[in-house]
C-alpha cells in the first residue's frame, strides 16, 4: 500500500524538478481520452451522473469543513463580492465586444458571436473553488462568490445576451437552473454544516480527502465536456487555422482577466488569500451554464459552432489555473493552526 503512494510522491518530485506538473499531464491525458474514447450513450449518462456526484460531495465537504463563522465572515466579505462580479459581467464582457473589432480572416462571425456569448457567462462554481483550495486561498469566500455569480447569471446573461446579440433568437430560461444549482451546490452545502459537529474534525485532519475530491471532480468534468464536443463534431466544422486563432484569442482573454484582477486585488488592499479568490473567482467561465443557455438562444445548427470557443476557453482555463494553484499551494505560507471544534 506504501509503495505505491512512495512511487507516485518520487515520480512528482521528479517531474517538477524538469519543470511539467503531475496534475497538469493528468489533465492532458483526459482530454486525449475524451478525443479518442468519448463517452457515448449509457456511458454519457453515467459520467453526467458522477460529474453531479462528485460536485455534491466536494460541496459536502466544504460544508463539513467550514465552520459557521467562516461561511459567515465569507458571505459578508462584500468588496471581495463586488470586484469579482465585475471582471465576471462588466470586464469580460468589454473585452467580448473588442473581439468583434477582429477581420472576419481571423474571427469569423459564428466564432465571434461565441466568444461574445462566452464572455457573458457567471463564473464556474466547482473548479473555481477548487483551485482557490488548492492555491490556499480564501476557501469561504470562493464559495460565496462563486454561488453569487451563478445565482446572477442566470438573470444577467440572458439580458446581457438580449442586449449585445440582438440579432439572435429571444431569450427563454428555465428555473429548472435555479432548482439544480440548490439541490447540487447549496443543499450538500447545508447538509455538511449540519453534520460538522460530528464529521468536521476528521475531515479536517484527513485534508487528502478533500484534495482527491477537489482534483478528481476537475477530471470529471474534463472529461464530460469534452466528450460532448467531440460527440457533437466540433472539431470537423473549423479549419485547424481558425482553431488555433480562436484558441490565441481565448488565452488572451484569460491572461487579461487575470492580469487586470490581480492587479485591481492587490491596488484595493486585498491579502493573499482573497487575491487568489479574486483571480480565480473572477477569470472562470461556466461550461454548465453555457451549453444549456446555448441551445436555447440559438437555433440548433449554430450551436456547435457557438459553443465551440467556451469549449476552448474552459479547456484553456483549467490547464493554466492548474498550473497556477499548484504553483501558489507550494509557495503558500502554512496555514495558521484551526480550532478542531
Amino acid at each position: 500500500m506504501h509503495q505505491p503512494r512512495a512511487a507516485l510522491r518520487t515520480a512528482d518530485r521528479a517531474l517538477h524538478r524538469i519543470g511539467v506538473d503531475g496534475y497538469l499531464l493528468l489533465l492532458l491525458g483526459t482530454v486525449l481520452l475524451a478525443t479518442l474514447l468519448p463517452a457515448r450513450g449509457a456511458a454519457a449518462t453515467v459520467v453526467s451522473g458522477a460529474v453531479q456526484v462528485a460536485v455534491a460531495l466536494l460541496f459536502f465537504l466544504y460544508g463539513a469543513r467550514l465552520s459557521p463563522q467562516e461561511a459567515l465572515a465569507g458571505a459578508r466579505h462584500w468588496r471581495l463580492h463586488l470586484l469579482i462580479l465585475a471582471c465576471t459581467f462588466v470586464l469580460f464582457p468589454l473585452l467580448g465586444e473588442a473581439t468583434r473589432l477582429l477581420p472576419a480572416s481571423v474571427l469569423p462571425a459564428q466564432l465571434a458571436t461565441g466568444v461574445l456569448f462566452l464572455t457573458l457567462l457567471p463564473s464556474t462554481v466547482q473548479s473555481s473553488i477548487a483551485f482557490t483550495s488548492m492555491a490556499r486561498g480564501n476557501v469561504a469566500a470562493a464559495i460565496c462568490a462563486a454561488t453569487f455569480s451563478s445565482l446572477l447569471g442566470i438573470v444577467l446573461t440572458p439580458l446581457l445576451a438580449a442586449w449585445l446579440l440582438a440579432n439572435e433568437t429571444g431569450v427563454h430560461v428555465s428555473g429548472g437552473q435555479v432548482l439544480d444549482i440548490v439541490l447540487q451546490l447549496l443543499v450538500p452545502f447545508a447538509l455538511g454544516q449540519l453534520l460538522r459537529p460530528w464529521i468536521g474534525p476528521w475531515i479536517r485532519h484527513h485534508r487528502t480527502v478533500t484534495t482527491v475530491v477537489d482534483r478528481g471532480s476537475i477530471l470529471l468534468i474534463v472529461y464530460s465536456a469534452f466528450s460532448e464536443g467531440v460527440r457533437d463534431g466540433i472539431w470537423g466544422r473549423v479549419t485547424p487555422g481558425q482553431i488555433l486563432w480562436l484558441a490565441l484569442i481565448c488565452a488572451a482573454l484569460l491572461a487579461a482577466v487575470l492580469t487586470a484582477s490581480g492587479a485591481a486585488a492587490r491596488r484595493l488592499g486585498f491579502d493573499r488569500a482573497d487575491r487568489v479568490t479574486i483571480r480565480f473567482c473572477g477569470s472562470k467561465k461556466s461550461l454548465a451554464t453555457g451549453l444549456p443557455l446555448a441551445t436555447i438562444l440559438f437555433p440548433a445548427a449554430a450551436v456547435g459552432i457557438t459553443v465551440l470557443p467556451l469549449m476552448l476557453f474552459h479547456q484553456i482555463q483549467l490547464m493554466v489555473c492548474t498550473v497556477l494553484a499548484q504553483r501558489w499551494g507550494r509557495t503558500a505560507p502554512p496555514p495558521p493552526p484551526t480550532d478542531p471544534t
